[in-house]
């Protein structure tokens, strides 16, 4: 897309550029409103701690109760995480252990508070599974926060733990292999065809 610029760096005839400026518009090329490339990336949230839980208190409580700390055992940073649902055959885990299973997408969870990376996760894994992707990686990190519980341990990625052996579109996890993120990040394998393990 082509950006016309407020100023004439050429300096020349103001004449000229209002010319030009109308046969750009009935080419029908417009103006932008920002001067920033789209890099695919979320941008971070610009509100503050204190306008984030303001926010929090004031959704609805269904909402905040299915996003709780109830039940998430606490992991370690280095930890490697793994879960594999029963009937899924053992080579193909064994595959995904060794980073064999190509990803297809990603998503990256730095900067999301609790309640985003959980709708950011499950959003992204229902576009996953409609899109036919086998393999994914999601990004949790190992950074250490405060639960609710008051305990101090990577909150992310002991909830994503958690999450992602409850969701019935998952058939396996495991960390990640050191260039793909090692223990802060995730292959996770999902249901493709039929929902029959592959």
């Amino acid at each position: 897309m082509t950006q016309i610029s407020g100023d004439d760096p050429s300096g020349g005839d103001d004449t000229d550029l209002g010319a030009f400026r109308q046969a750009l518009e009935a080419a029908g090329v417009k103006r932008l409103k920002l001067n920033r490339a789209d890099t695919g990336r979320r941008r971070q949230h610009t509100l503050n701690a204190t306008a984030r839980r303001e926010a929090a208190e004031q959704a609805p409580p269904q909402a905040l109760s299915s996003l709780s700390d109830g039940g998430v055992e606490a992991v370690t940073p280095h930890q490697s995480l793994a879960f594999a649902i029963p009937d899924l055959p053992p080579r193909t885990f064994a595959q995904l252990k060794r980073g064999r299973i190509p990803w297809e997408g990603g998503l990256d969870l730095h900067g999301y508070t609790l309640d985003e990376a959980r709708l950011e996760l499950e959003s992204f894994i229902d576009d996953a599974v409609a899109n036919r992707l086998r393999c994914v990686l999601v990004v949790h990190g190992k950074a250490r926060g405060t639960s609710a519980g008051g305990g101090t341990y990577p909150v992310i990625k002991s909830h994503v733990n958690t999450w992602l052996r409850n969701w019935s579109r998952v058939l396996a996890f495991c960390s990640a292999s050191e260039i793909d993120g090692g223990t802060g990040a995730l292959y996770v394998l999902l249901r493709t065809r039929g929902g029959e393990p592959e």
